[in-house]
């Protein structure tokens, strides 16, 4: 009966207990990362994801989710989505009940709406108070003010959550969900939601999930790589080590700067790992071998 589930930081621990359980008991890898998701969407004291993350510039919290299928390689995605708590569950429905992959902006709200999703405020008096202050820190540093740039994003915090896993019918799932970087400028996507770059995941090989500055995580296709390279034989770890390394070189050589940028990765048979390119990286995972934990990361560049 082997199973696993992974997730991107230590915030998604609880989640990772849950969704464990939930495999145990015979649920799928779909419903489980879709848990993992919601948990931390509904914690008002993650400021990067669902409720309580810190707004975009012009002070509205913009949300954006992916889940896939690893069984049929189905795609679920929102981008832009305002007023909802859970996007994740938006994007699941998306995957199951929309002709389309990805829904965007109103499109994706109306939708959300037409099945029945509630409308929620997401803003708490913690976000609204980080969101004042960055934006006085911005007033100071960038005369047009009109949000995170070129220099600062990185900055502003990027902590998705990510998530792999794989039930004991030998299907796996992956999903992501984030409100983005703080201040980010009204519209601005990430690449939580795309996919090969945020996330993937295939029942022949395995699966990815991404955090960290998206802007150039995408310019990578980091998560398909790293699926690619456990399709080839390497571990979990090791896909997640030379993914991280392939990026994080290939950019500094142009630019002579990286953002942060980590990857989580587990494989069909229950395996798992996990990497970055800095320091402070968490993950949580939980297999039939292994109890709930917490894992650090060192970088690896």
């Amino acid at each position: 009966m082997t199973w696993s589930v992974i997730a991107t930081w230590k915030f998604s621990i609880d989640g990772v207990k849950a969704a464990g359980k939930l495999i145990e008991d015979g649920g799928k890898s779909l419903d489980a990362v879709e848990l993992v998701a919601r948990y931390v969407e509904d914690d008002p004291s993650v400021d990067s994801v669902g409720y309580g993350g810190i707004p975009n510039i012009e002070g509205e919290v913009e949300l954006d989710a992916a889940i896939m299928n690893g069984e049929d390689l189905s795609i679920g995605v929102v981008m832009g989505v305002k007023g909802y708590k859970n996007p994740i569950s938006i994007a699941r429905k998306v995957l199951t009940d929309s002709p389309h992959n990805i829904l965007i902006g109103q499109g994706a709200e109306e939708f959300a709406a037409r099945i029945g999703f509630e409308k929620a405020i997401l803003l708490t008096d913690e976000s609204i108070k980080k969101w004042l202050e960055r934006k006085k820190q911005l007033a100071t540093s960038s005369k047009e003010n009109k949000g995170c740039n070129k220099e600062n994003c990185d900055i502003y915090g990027h902590d998705t959550v990510g998530i792999v896993a794989l039930d004991i019918f030998k299907n796996m799932a992956c999903a992501t969900s984030t409100s983005g970087i703080a201040m980010k400028q009204r519209g601005r996507v990430g690449d939580s939601p795309l996919v090969g770059s945020g996330f993937y995941v295939d029942n022949y090989i395995g699966g990815a999930a991404a955090t960290g500055l998206g802007e150039d995580i995408m310019k990578g296709c980091i998560c398909f790589y790293a699926v690619q390279l456990m399709g080839e034989g390497y571990s979990p770890q090791e896909a997640a080590e030379l993914a991280v390394k392939k990026i994080h070189y290939r950019l500094f050589e142009k630019n002579g700067k990286v953002g942060n940028i980590a990857i989580v990765c587990a494989d069909n048979k229950g395996n798992f790992g996990g990497a970055a390119n800095h320091e402070g990286f968490e993950y949580a995972a939980a297999s039939d071998k292994t109890l709930p934990a917490i894992y650090k990361v060192k970088s690896v560049v």
